[in-house]
């Protein structure tokens, strides 16, 4: 079992910045791939950025350039730093770990960002 805790969302104004940060704890393995996704209301959850243990990062195009994923393998951390907010960020965001050789996936519960325009 893995544990996902995010943290770093809230309030902010358009133009804005937020880091999130997710924090994973249990049973991880080198071999994972991290990721953030989001839901805004109404619509279906999305990927925003994955980052794999080496380093290696995908991100949606919508949001190239504005937000970047990174992590801290030594203290099972990844975060999402947010630039130049727009009021269509506001979602709760997610953080996602993947284990291929296993084959699981373990979902955080989500931290809420609100973009204020």
């Amino acid at each position: 079992q893995v544990q996902l805790v995010e943290s770093g969302g809230g309030l902010v104004q358009a133009g804005g910045s937020l880091r999130l940060s997710c924090a994973a704890s249990g049973r991880i393995f080198s071999r994972n791939t991290m990721a953030w996704y989001r839901q805004a209301p109404g619509k279906q959850r999305e990927l925003v950025a994955s980052i794999s243990f080496g380093g290696n990062t995908n991100y949606a195009d919508s949001l190239k350039g504005r937000f970047t994923i990174s992590r801290e393998n030594a203290k099972n951390t990844v975060y999402l730093q947010m630039n130049s907010l727009k009021a269509e960020d506001t979602a709760v965001y997610y953080c996602k770990y993947s284990d291929y050789v296993e084959g699981v996936n373990y979902w955080g519960k989500g931290t809420l960002v609100t973009v204020s325009s």
